[in-house]
């Protein structure tokens, strides 16, 4: 027996009733999301430090403040996000009403993993509450541990009834995908993304995937390398390094190296202490199989900063690693956890031949007091998002899309971006019933008066819009 059928019957109803197109619903689902937020924080926090060992303040700055401003935003800007919006006409279609009307697509499917799992839930989940959608909403768990905000996110009877949230892992996302669904938001690996996307091609169902991959972090010679190795500390280091827009490696000259590595062993020891282990700053890594494969990436190059690691407390140390080859797993997946190789190249040239050669990535850096050098990198790349001399602290702009590219991922999110992914733009023209005379020329046989006519009322150049 299917366990998700009734469940998706019930949220396509409830779609198709046209409960969830109101303003004023959207609206109250909306504040209701934070209302969520607010009244459950205690309890999502401790579920964030069981889970991940997430401080206060890591939850705070990349979860709770996120997720509250994207609601914010979308609650100030709804009625003007719903507006229709006017387009230009021509000559030939001056009397008509052309607008485009942003019209929700019905049943969404997102697929959230579990490194931010309050943003990742709730940030694409706004976008779809603010398109008027009907959505059920999988959360994918390595190890299964329990998700105590799961109940009191969807134990209203509004909820009940045009949400629903699945907590389960790959088999459970599977049986989901086997049913048909008007958009699809995942985020993830790009191997797991294949395989949504190969699923979504069944029912020809559109799909924005948000994928991770190796983001490179240039760091030129002309630089503050105790000011490029704060920066780099915190965001590679951030949430245990679980993070899909953290620096996966730096690249920058040997002699570069050799001036960062100091630099990067005080920034670690003043964020951390002398025994990062205790810190409670740091955070651990997911799950023990996660852990065994980073275990594994240990033995790749040489570390030169940290490698402890304490299988029972799932710690790993900050750890930098040198003299990697690209041949080696650390070069070849992306690493997902606290491990940073610098990588030495010659020159900025051999630098951008580097990171052209691989896939696209979801994330690049470029840190250099010449804002030549960072505007070289910029025009001579392609990824999702660009830091010039910072990490992701542009992840915290709602005005800013998330989004992949190639290999990372398609489509995008954040803010209005995402009411934008969750809505059908439909193309629309009203044209007046009568005025019948007017629209002769339209009409074969054409003469050549008509005929020019024509032609010049198509003229890009009549194009206005009232």
């Amino acid at each position: 027996m299917d366990p998700f059928e009734d469940t998706l019957r019930r949220l396509r109803e409830a779609f198709s009733s046209g409960r969830t197109r109101p303003a004023e619903f959207r609206a109250a689902q909306l504040r209701g999301l934070g209302r969520f937020l607010k009244d459950n924080r205690q309890l999502l926090l401790d579920a964030l430090a069981q889970d991940l060992h997430k401080s206060a303040f890591e939850a705070d700055v990349s979860e709770f403040i996120l997720c509250q401003n994207e609601v914010d935003l979308a609650l100030r800007s709804l009625h003007t996000w719903m507006k229709d919006e006017p387009v230009a006409t021509n000559l030939l279609t001056k009397l008509h009403s052309a607008f485009i009307r942003k019209e929700p697509f019905g049943l969404v499917l997102i697929v959230a993993p579990w490194n931010y799992p309050l943003n990742l839930t709730l940030v694409p989940l706004v976008g779809a509450i603010a398109a008027g959608e009907a959505r059920p909403h999988s959360n994918r768990i390595p190890s299964c541990p329990p998700v105590p905000w799961a109940h009191p996110l969807t134990s209203c009877p509004t909820w009940q009834s045009c949400f629903a949230v699945v907590l389960g892992g790959p088999e459970d996302t599977g049986r989901l995908l086997e049913h048909r669904f008007d958009h699809i938001l995942f985020t993830g690996s790009p191997r797991v993304g294949k395989i949504i996307m190969a699923a979504a091609a069944k029912h020809l169902t559109p799909v924005t995937l948000e994928l991770g991959g190796k983001n490179p972090c240039y760091v030129d010679d002309d630089c503050d390398p105790q000011t490029v190795a704060n920066r780099v500390t915190w965001f590679r280091y951030f949430n245990a390094g679980q993070t899909c827009v953290a620096p996966d490696y730096v690249l920058c000259s040997p002699e570069t190296r050799e001036r960062l590595l100091p630099a990067l062993q005080n920034a670690i020891t003043r964020f951390y202490g002398d025994d990062p282990q205790s810190s409670p700053n740091l955070g651990r890594i997911i799950s023990q199989k996660h852990f065994k494969r980073l275990q594994g990436l240990l033995g790749c190059g040489r570390v030169a900063i940290g490698g402890q690691s304490d299988e029972s407390e799932l710690y790993i140390a900050p750890t930098v690693l040198v003299d990697v080859q690209e041949t080696e797993p650390v070069m070849q997946e992306e690493i997902f956890g606290p491990i940073l190789p610098l990588v030495t190249v010659r020159s900025l040239d051999e630098a951008i031949d580097f990171i052209n050669r691989r896939e696209k990535p979801l994330a690049l850096y470029a840190f250099s007091n010449s804002s030549q050098v960072v505007n070289q990198v910029l025009e001579g790349t392609s990824s999702g998002n660009f830091g010039g001399n910072d990490g992701f602290i542009y992840m915290t702009l709602p005005s800013l899309p998330l989004g992949g590219v190639g290999h990372s991922g398609m489509g995008r999110y954040h803010g209005k971006f995402s009411f934008d992914t969750f809505s059908h733009h439909r193309a629309c023209m009203l044209s007046p019933s009568g005025l019948e005379r007017l629209n002769g020329i339209r009409y074969p046989p054409s003469s050549h008066w008509s005929q020019e006519l024509i032609r010049w009322a198509l003229d890009s150049q009549s194009c206005t819009l009232l």
